[in-house]
């Protein structure tokens, strides 16, 4: 039976979802999913992520700046695992490590990335690491080398304001996602700043390795690492997916950068996520606004885009959506529900709705192993 996890807003949040819930189809009809009612009582689950060996998900409570750690303990039922463990305000993602070892949250608020670490049995500890580092960063007034750099100011009030003064710098961090590369290190994304991360994990927490600049007022949001090794960047503001490789000597830079859609309207579409089909052939960004789902395909080595389609997206504000089974998953945060579209294989295009369901103000989908 198809199952997913269903992280929601809650009513902090503005939202009506109850806690983590799921979604399930049936077993004559596989893609005709219906929502099964909320597993959890858990506040405003914005994000979820699994461990890589262990049934145990990991949500990130948005509206209350902690991550907290869930159990499997049926076919369909989850329990807290452990305390939930601080974060920094406005968490919005987690990405487990390939070791299941720890995890890293990004920080919308405050701009922090912040790694937890993650126990044998999968609960959620506090790395003393980043705890001395924070402690060392209050004592003698120095950044922690587990959040931004310094100088970052008070996230803004309003996240799709994205505006920029002519005299002085008002911008503020805000972290939005992580992505896990293939020589251990970690990429991460600061919509505020404009940058891409390098992070490289030690003993001592995580220290900053190296940044890569996009241009002024793009706002980098989220990331997937392509089959390739290049690593694909959505950007909320301009409305364009950059590619970042890296050279001979580690540093990543941006090798390109295409617009999700030619027709696409800066100021009015807010790209969202960005998914990939499982061959890496094509790459799929929901523009919140104009509710449409852009398809582009992967030319070269992956080194570069190209825009091949855009559809409907079947729902209002697509916030989260992911290719499974050769079709589109798309979850709509202010419709309250999510759609399923065809894909074509060959072009990669979407082809029509083929399901609706109602949902509780969804925001990902995560699916149950």
């Amino acid at each position: 039976m198809t199952r997913f996890w269903l992280g929601g807003y809650g009513a902090a949040m503005g939202g009506s979802a109850d806690g983590i819930g799921l979604l399930a189809g049936d077993e004559q009809t596989p893609t005709k999913l219906s929502y099964r009612g909320a597993v959890t009582e858990t506040p405003s689950p914005s994000w979820l992520a699994q461990h890589p060996t262990l049934d145990v998900v990991y949500a990130a409570r948005e509206a209350d700046a902690v991550v907290q750690a869930f159990r499997r303990t049926g076919e369909s039922a989850l329990q807290p695992l452990g305390d939930p463990v601080e974060a920094g305000d406005s968490v919005c993602h987690v990405a487990v490590s390939p070791s299941g070892g720890y995890l890293v949250a990004s920080c919308y608020g405050d701009g922090r990335v912040v790694r937890i670490g993650i126990a044998a049995d999968g609960s959620l500890v506090p790395d003393a690491a980043n705890k001395a580092a924070e402690l060392r960063a209050a004592l003698l007034g120095e950044p922690a080398q587990t959040s931004a750099p310094a100088g970052v100011a008070a996230a803004a009030s309003d996240p799709y304001a994205g505006a920029l003064t002519a005299t002085g710098d008002p911008r503020a961090s805000h972290a939005h996602a992580a992505a896990f590369l293939a020589d251990g290190r970690i990429a991460t994304t600061d919509l505020g700043f404009d940058l891409v991360r390098i992070w490289r994990p030690t003993s001592g927490g995580l220290v900053l390795d190296h940044e890569v600049t996009l241009p002024q007022g793009t706002g980098p949001r989220h990331m997937i690492v392509h089959p390739s090794g290049h690593l694909h960047v959505v950007t909320e503001y301009s409305c364009e997916v950059f590619t970042l490789a890296a050279g001979p000597d580690g540093t990543w830079s941006v090798v390109s950068s295409t617009l999700s859609s030619p027709i696409a309207q800066v100021g009015v579409d807010f790209p969202a996520e960005l998914a990939r089909t499982r061959d890496g052939q094509f790459l799929y960004t929901a523009l919140r606004g104009s509710n449409t789902i852009a398809a582009l395909r992967v030319r070269g080595a992956g080194e570069s885009l190209e825009s091949v389609a855009l559809a409907d997206a079947g729902v209002d504000w697509p916030r989260h959506h992911i290719v499974h089974e050769g079709k589109l998953l798309v979850a709509g945060q202010r419709s309250d529900t999510i759609a399923l579209l065809d894909l074509d294989e060959r072009t990669g295009a979407p082809l029509g709705i083929r399901h609706e369901a109602q949902v509780p103000t969804p925001t990902h989908f995560l699916r149950v192993r």
